[in-house]
């Protein structure tokens, strides 16, 4: 059975995909938005990545908050780069993201033993 990370990867693939061929010009070009944004530019990935995930984090969106911890091990990311980027969500946010904290911290574990 696909550990979470591997499920969530292969879940978003396939469903943007699928909207992307869907032929809708407006959804297509907010994709390539998003994409563009977190190239390198005057600010690392990695550092665009951490803001993804604080504002994330804030936003309460799980499907984000994994993506960003995703990609963030994938830029090589410290646990400790990590965890701060959720402390600036949680202040910003408050406790209302204690949940989303939660989930976010069990992906960062199993993340370190694969």
């Amino acid at each position: 059975m696909p550990g979470r990370a591997e499920q969530f990867r292969r879940e978003r693939e396939e469903l943007n995909t699928k909207i992307l061929f869907a032929g809708s010009k407006t959804i297509q070009r907010f994709f390539a938005l998003d994409t563009a944004a977190y190239r390198e530019g005057v600010l690392p990935v990695k550092t665009k990545e951490l803001m993804g995930l604080a504002a994330s984090m804030v936003l309460r969106c799980d499907d984000c908050i994994t993506y960003h911890v995703l990609r963030l091990a994938e830029e090589g990311a410290t646990r400790a780069e990590i965890m701060e980027a959720m402390e600036i969500g949680l202040v910003v946010g408050g406790s209302i993201v204690i949940p989303h904290l939660r989930r976010a911290y069990r992906l960062l574990d199993e993340l370190e033993t694969l």
